[in-house]
Order: C-alpha cells, then structure tokens, then sequence
C-alpha cells in the first residue's frame, strides 16, 4: 500500500458508557469489541454525515503534519445497541445512528487546554493555526479551545466544525478561496509569529497525493448522504483543499493582520 495512505480500523460498539454533554451532538464514551475506550461521534446528531466527513478529514489532515490527534476509526452501531438505553434522547441518537458513524480513542485523564495555565511554542501554535485556516476550522477558540493536555503534551480534538462550507455546497469554489476571517478568534493566535515559517513545510507534506489519499477515506454512502455521488464528493473535498493550499499566502495576512490587532 501506498505509504501517503493513512489507514483506519473499524471497530463495532458494544457498550455505551456515558454522554459526554460538553456539545450539542450529544457525542458519547462508548466500549469497542476491542476493549478500548471511543468519544463516538453520531452520524444521527446534529448536522450528521456531514460533521463526520469533517471530523476525519481535518483529524487526518493534522495528523499528516505532525499534530498529534486520537486514533480515529470507523465505528459501527448495531440496530440492537440502543434498546436498553432508559434516556429517550439517547436511545433517540443511537436509533438514528444505527450503521457507520466515527470515533476518536478517548484519552482518559486528559485535561482541556488552557492557554492562562498552559502556553506552548510559537512553532506549534503557528502549525495549529495554519491547518485551522486551511480547513476553516470555526471551533478553536478561547470559550472551547478543542485541544487537551495528556500526559504534558497539546492533542487536537473535535474538527466537526471544519470544513463548514458543505452546509451550503453551492458556491464551494468560490468558498475555497475566502479568507478564513475567523482566525481572529484563534486562541492560539497570540502566539503564532512563525506562520511563514511553517508555511513552507506544511505545503510539502500536503501534497496532491496526500490530500486524495486523506480525502478517499470518505466511505461511499457517507459520500452519497452529503452529496449525492460519492466520487463527487471525494473530488469535491479534495479540490476545495487543493484551492486553500494554493492561497496559504492570503491566508497567512489574514492571520497575521488579525494578530497584530491583539498584541
């Protein structure tokens, strides 16, 4: 197998441990028939396959560049799991989850990060901000900074929330070339002086074949459910990316102009 192609096991559930109500989707610590831990993330919550599509491709994409994120798999629920559930919202979910959905390895012990308790390089926080410019990751912020410190080390979490043109797929071209004026709320921001810097390496690492490696994990019916064909969806995703990495520049002003503003 190519070495550009990431791999992800699929595991199928068999115990639900406990909601996790941080986020409005109501994703969950469940038990594997691996014996590991799982934060599953519903392809039946909120805005469903799509999140998901996200979710992998900016975990995937983070992890290419040396970010440290969760093992991700594929997370298959039985029609059955969710019979015994007492809370109706929660059987709700699982009914409506029933088939493939998403999972990150739980990290147990894991703290969220605090920017006032915890700072990191300006290497690091440049790297994380520029891959959150790329994916148009909204979701990074002071009030939910979507990382956590385990075992003294900064992992990325939650990217449901990138990628949030497929919501409105219309215009996706003239999407993917926007500025991401979002990164003025980046808590990480303050400390990213080597956007340049990093801009060089990260585009090496991100080349087309990487990016069509990450972007053909989308299985077929998640591909169909957000666009009706999923070899469309897959050439979709990828040229929408292929476009941002071809404006980092424009993106790195934006960022650059938006933290001048705070320091």
């Amino acid at each position: 197998m190519d070495d550009l192609q990431p791999e992800l096991r699929t595991v199928d559930i068999t115990r639900y441990v406990t909601p996790l109500r941080e986020g409005g989707s109501l994703p969950a610590i469940v038990e594997a028939d691996d014996s590991f831990l799982y934060v599953l993330k519903f392809r039946g919550a909120g805005q469903g396959i799509k999140a998901l599509i996200a979710e992998l491709i900016g975990g995937e994409i983070a992890r290419a560049i040396g970010l440290r994120v969760p093992e991700i798999v594929f997370a298959t629920v039985d029609p059955a799991f969710g019979r015994t559930e007492p809370d109706e919202e929660i059987q709700d979910l699982l009914k409506a989850s029933e088939g493939l959905n998403l999972a990150l390895h739980y990290l147990s012990g894991a703290i969220t990060f605090d920017p006032v308790v915890t700072r990191i390089d300006a290497t690091l926080a440049s790297k994380i901000v520029w891959l959150d410019c790329l994916i148009t990751n909204v979701d990074r912020t002071c009030r939910n900074t979507n990382m956590l410190m385990w075992y003294k080390e900064l992992w990325l979490i939650d990217h449901g929330a990138s990628l949030y043109f497929h919501h409105a797929p219309q215009n996706w071209e003239e999407h993917s070339r926007r500025p991401f004026t979002a990164v003025k709320d980046h808590v990480l921001l303050p400390w990213a002086s080597e956007l340049e810097t990093v801009n060089e390496s990260l585009l090496s690492i991100l080349t087309p074949q990487r990016i069509r490696s990450i972007v053909s994990l989308i299985p077929d019916e998640w591909g169909e459910k957000a666009f009706g064909k999923a070899e469309e969806a897959r050439n979709i995703y990828e040229h929408f990316l292929s476009n941002r990495l071809s404006i980092t520049e424009n993106l790195i002003k934006e960022a650059q102009h938006a933290r001048k503003a705070l320091i």
